[in-house]
């Protein structure tokens, strides 16, 4: 028996089942590249499944976290750190202008399980307006705005109060924000299925129909933030010409795309897992204390991956 044959025996074994495993056991990365037990070469054209965007085991992010280990490695967020206190300078220097008050968490999911609990508190509403094909995550909450049926059905009762609509139509957007609406989520680019961007059209409306109801608008920049689509964030190809390739809008007057929330998560931790919600200070103020909280969430050793991870992105 191989080494390779060996080890996914092993895992095979002991694992939940719940994934298709490939006959590839990967051992090591660098830059676009990883190895296998055999020493066979691959380029990873997934990008570890949309995180590895600075690469398997960037030089300045691996230095951050051996640095980091070797001080210290957990604090809760009810004390300061010095690593979260640069993680949120860094990010809010590339957020969206007023989207500067972050809810660090450890996933996607958790990122879009946040941004469900600040809308609802934010709005005293419950109803959620999400996008047909879009995808959210796998917890219960995100569950609840994912759309693909087999993902949902065998789990039962999830949030009901969630409308689906067709991406892109702006018809189907309008009929389903009312004055019940506690807030609208769209994707960018969507993932699911395919590569399938928002048009502009589509997002300027959002934004109006949300601010006409007093609803929020959340952008869903798991998978299209940070760099992956040429801006800094998906959204902005809907933005004016001025706002091109800043991270911040350039307007005067405003943006009239920018949302009141964004989900963070994949790429910013430069394959750490790390997850954000950013928010306008009017959302998170409304949030009483304690009610949310993550015990990993904001821990130095994930902030010092992505102060590594941003800088490269800037760089």
């Amino acid at each position: 028996m191989s080494k390779t044959e060996s080890l996914i025996q092993t895992e095979v074994r002991h694992d939940s089942g719940v994934y298709n495993k490939h006959g590839i056991v990967l051992t090591r990365g660098r830059g676009a590249k990883v190895w296998d037990a055999d020493g066979r070469e691959y380029i990873d054209c997934i990008a570890g499944i949309g995180v590895a965007n600075v690469g398997h085991s960037n030089p300045e992010v691996v230095r951050a976290i051996a640095d980091q280990a070797a001080t210290l490695m957990i604090c809760p967020q009810t004390f300061p750190n010095d690593r979260r206190a640069e993680f949120y300078d860094e990010l809010a220097s590339v957020l969206p202008q007023g989207l500067d008050r972050i809810f660090p968490c450890n996933s996607g999911a958790e990122a879009i399980e946040a941004a469900m609990k600040f809308a609802r508190v934010a709005t005293g509403r419950e109803k959620f307006v999400a996008m047909k094909r879009g995808f959210s995550g796998r917890t219960m909450g995100a569950l609840s705005l994912t759309f693909e049926p087999k993902y949902r059905e065998p789990f039962g009762d999830l949030v009901h109060a969630t409308t689906f609509v067709a991406f892109n139509d702006l018809e189907q957007l309008e009929a389903a924000i009312d004055d019940t609406t506690a807030a609208v989520i769209v994707e960018p680019v969507q993932g699911e299925g395919g590569v399938r961007p928002a048009t502009p059209e589509f997002l300027r409306a959002a934004r109006a129909l949300t601010k006409k109801h007093g609803a929020m608008l959340i952008f869903d920049e798991i998978q299209s933030g940070f760099c992956r689509t040429g801006q800094w964030w998906g959204y902005q190809h809907a933005c004016a010409p001025e706002c091109a390739g800043k991270a911040s809008c350039a307007l005067e007057g405003g943006c009239e795309v920018k949302p009141d929330m964004m989900t963070l998560a994949k790429a910013i931790g430069g394959g750490i897992p790390l997850g954000a919600m950013a928010m306008t200070a009017e959302v998170a103020d409304k949030m009483p204390k304690g009610g949310h909280g993550t015990t990993f969430g904001g821990n130095p050793l994930a902030m010092a991956a992505g102060n590594g991870g941003d800088s490269f992105h800037e760089a």
